[in-house]
């Protein structure tokens, strides 16, 4: 079954439940990708930070 075919085949059953309809599929895609990114940048930059800290403190005195 191909995603158009479930897509179709749910929205049919939530029209007959009386329920909302679901989002069609690749709906959300650009803001996934978007919060992916932000993640990963926000981690790679949180390890930059751990490890200069880290040598800060290792450094003697």
């Amino acid at each position: 079954m191909s995603v158009t075919q479930q897509h179709l085949l749910d929205t049919y059953r939530a029209l007959t439940l009386g329920e909302p309809a679901p989002p069609a599929p690749g709906t959300h895609d650009r803001r996934v990708v978007r919060e992916r990114r932000d993640a990963r940048r926000s981690r790679a930059g949180r390890n930059v930070l751990r490890d200069a800290l880290s040598r800060w403190r290792r450094r003697p005195t």
